[in-house]
């Protein structure tokens, strides 16, 4: 299986979804599926989305079209693997909190009850601490009824945790309590945790269904247009920088500056941003940048402030690490339960070297310090996440009744799709330092490309 940070090459071969055997089973949404070709929802097992989506990218693969890399589609099929009278379903939250979680776990559990007609749904609580029994973490049964209202809270209804669980123990307690598909809903983290469920329970011979629903508010697994919760983030992260800017035009040398999330990606620092024109700086983890000298941050914000009285600075969590020494700042202290690399704090970072530069060069500074992180995270999702939250739960339900498993859904080029779990979990999304969206957030700052 492949591993963050070492990129599989995208072929035919390596977006091929791997399924539990043939489906031989009437699907019960057969009714609503249509039966003339001009009002089919059903999708054809032959129906693919291109990974490719220009002429000159499709020609220079130089392969015959059914060779061309191509996703599955999600969406219902006629036939189905599992017989839903006979079906048991589990489904677990882990990692940090997202916009969307309620929104995900509803879908789920109405599509399921309301038209495949499954009627035992297990919460597992608490992230994969759920399933081994040491924890000693109960079992949340999940209704229409019981999730009727949940998705008008933040957070999610099953709790959640960050760390490695073994995933023998957790086969063994989906085996001991028969249950067939599992909705795994987290990061790359947790679907790391996934694929290596799916890899046990293919290696015991259990046919169980390891579907995942990617979760990550930095908007960094690969191959997905957008992330759930995503636009709630930095819709509610444009907040924070209004709310700077305001501060920093109502002082003398007034300065603002929000840490938003993104430990490795810039994205919604970057949407923020544009969604609220009021930074001057925005700084992301794709472009490194300097303190000292002509060019660097520092005696570019004294400018700004010299010219126009104020200044707002945008920075991702993850960005300017490469400034902290690994010794005394913390960087390469370890990884925190879920495997990730602790990080420096830069927004404390960067208000102390701010204020000490002004003060020492005799220039007044009011700095405003704002993170917004927990807030942002813990909010419902607005309603554009919520319909894409619960048109990822039924693409999840439909695939995972075909018995497709170690996959994830997600959407590309607008169309829904499977991914296998090993290439969603392959490298990261990043802001690409030479692409058009930062080429935006230079255009609406006015920064220079680098501060170097």
């Amino acid at each position: 299986m492949a591993t963050l940070g070492e990129p599989l090459i995208v072929d035919h071969s390596t977006l091929a979804v791997r399924s539990l055997g043939p489906s031989r089973v009437t699907s019960p949404l057969l009714p609503l599926l249509g039966e003339r070709p001009t009002t089919e929802h059903y999708i054809d097992e032959a129906d693919k989305v291109l990974l490719d989506d220009t002429l000159a990218m499709v020609s220079s693969r130089n392969v015959p079209l059914a060779e061309l890399p191509s996703f599955e589609a999600a969406g219902p099929r006629r036939k189905i693997y599992f017989d839903p009278a006979k079906t048991r379903v589990g489904i677990v939250t882990c990692g940090g909190l997202c916009p969307g979680l309620n929104n995900v776990i509803r879908g789920l559990v109405t599509e399921l009850t309301t038209h495949y007609g499954v009627t035992r749904i297990f919460g597992f609580r608490n992230g994969y601490q759920g399933f081994i029994a040491r924890y000693g973490h109960d079992v949340v049964d999940l209704t229409a009824e019981r999730v009727a209202t949940i998705g008008e809270d933040g957070g999610t209804i099953l709790g959640t945790s960050r760390g490695q669980q073994d995933p023998e123990e957790i086969v063994d307690c989906l085996s001991r309590m028969n249950i067939s598909i599992l909705f795994v809903i987290g990061g790359d983290g947790t679907l790391r945790g996934a694929g290596e469920i799916a890899r046990v329970a293919t290696e015991r011979g259990e046919k169980i269904a390891v579907v995942g629903i990617p979760k990550t508010i930095d908007n960094d697994i690969p191959f997905i247009d957008q992330s759930f919760g995503f636009q709630t983030a930095f819709a509610k992260a444009s907040e924070s920088i209004a709310a700077a800017h305001a501060e920093a035009t109502s002082a003398p040398g007034g300065l603002g500056l929000v840490r938003l999330m993104g430990r490795h990606s810039g994205f919604i620092a970057c949407y923020a941003s544009l969604a609220k024109s009021d930074a001057d700086v925005v700084l992301i983890p794709e472009v490194p940048f300097t303190l000292d000298g002509e060019n660097g941050l520092l005696r570019y914000l004294r400018r700004r402030i010299e010219e126009t009285g104020h200044a707002v600075v945008v920075a991702a969590e993850g960005a300017g690490q490469e400034l902290f020494d690994a010794q005394s700042n913390g960087l390469g202290t370890g990884t925190d339960a879920s495997g990730n690399r602790r990080l420096s704090d830069v927004g404390q970072f960067l208000s102390g070297r701010i204020v000490d530069y002004f003060t020492s060069a005799g220039v007044e500074i009011n700095l405003k310090y704002i993170d917004p992180s927990y807030v942002i995270r813990s909010v419902p999702a607005n309603p554009y996440d919520s319909v894409y939250c619960i048109r990822l739960a039924h693409a999840a339900v439909h695939a995972a009744m075909a018995g497709r498993t170690e996959m994830v859904v997600g959407r590309w080029r607008r169309r829904f799709i499977h991914i296998p779990i090993p290439l969603a979990i392959s490298h990261r999304n990043q802001v690409d330092p030479s692409g058009d969206l930062w080429m935006s957030v230079l255009e609406a700052t006015g920064q220079p490309p680098r501060f170097q």
